[in-house]
Formats: structure tokens, sequence, C-alpha cells
């Protein structure tokens, strides 16, 4: 199982309206992405982090192999969803762990 975690800062530019909106609209084109995707085993996003964070949306997903994680990053639908992040989000943290 891969544990693949990714943490996102809201763009500059945005009203904190927006940026909530933005963030509610990555999780939720993020988290419809288990039901199209084969390997992912579990997917969340997180989007009300407390003031002492870095970050303001984190996505938390498991998936069943290295090769379930690599065909899901070149997905249709993962890279239609990751261009509307890049277009909201950026200083994009990435973690990948192998939880054997």
């Amino acid at each position: 199982m891969i544990r693949h975690i990714v943490a996102w800062a809201h763009q500059k530019g945005f009203s904190a309206e927006e940026n909530q909106h933005n963030a509610q609209k990555v999780k939720e084109t993020l988290e419809s992405l288990k039901g199209q995707i084969e390997g992912i085993v579990e997917l969340e996003v997180l989007i009300d982090p407390l003031d002492t964070s870095d970050k303001s949306v984190m996505l938390i997903s498991l998936f069943e192999s290295q090769a379930a994680l690599a065909a899901y990053q070149v997905h249709p639908a993962h890279v239609k969803a990751a261009g509307y992040v890049k277009s909201v989000m950026q200083e994009r943290i990435c973690l990948d762990f192998d939880l054997g």
C-alpha cells in the first residue's frame, strides 16, 4: 500500500471567500476521483486547517501499489482535476510512503 499526501497553499490574489469556494471545489473534484480511477483505496481532502498550519488544503490518499499511484497520476480524470487545482493553489508539497 502507498500513502500519498499532498498539501497546497491558496494562490495569491483571491479573496477569503474565493479561497473557501476554491478549496471546496478542489475537495469535490479530487474526492470524485475515487469512483473513477482503479487502485485508489482511500482518498480524502481536508480544507479547514488550523491557524498554525503552513498549507491550506491537504489530500490524504491510499493506493493499492506504486503502479496504481503511477496510473492515477496520468489518468485523464486526474490530469483534468490537477489542472483546476494548479489554477487556484500554489506551493505544492508531496509525500509518498510505501506502507509495506
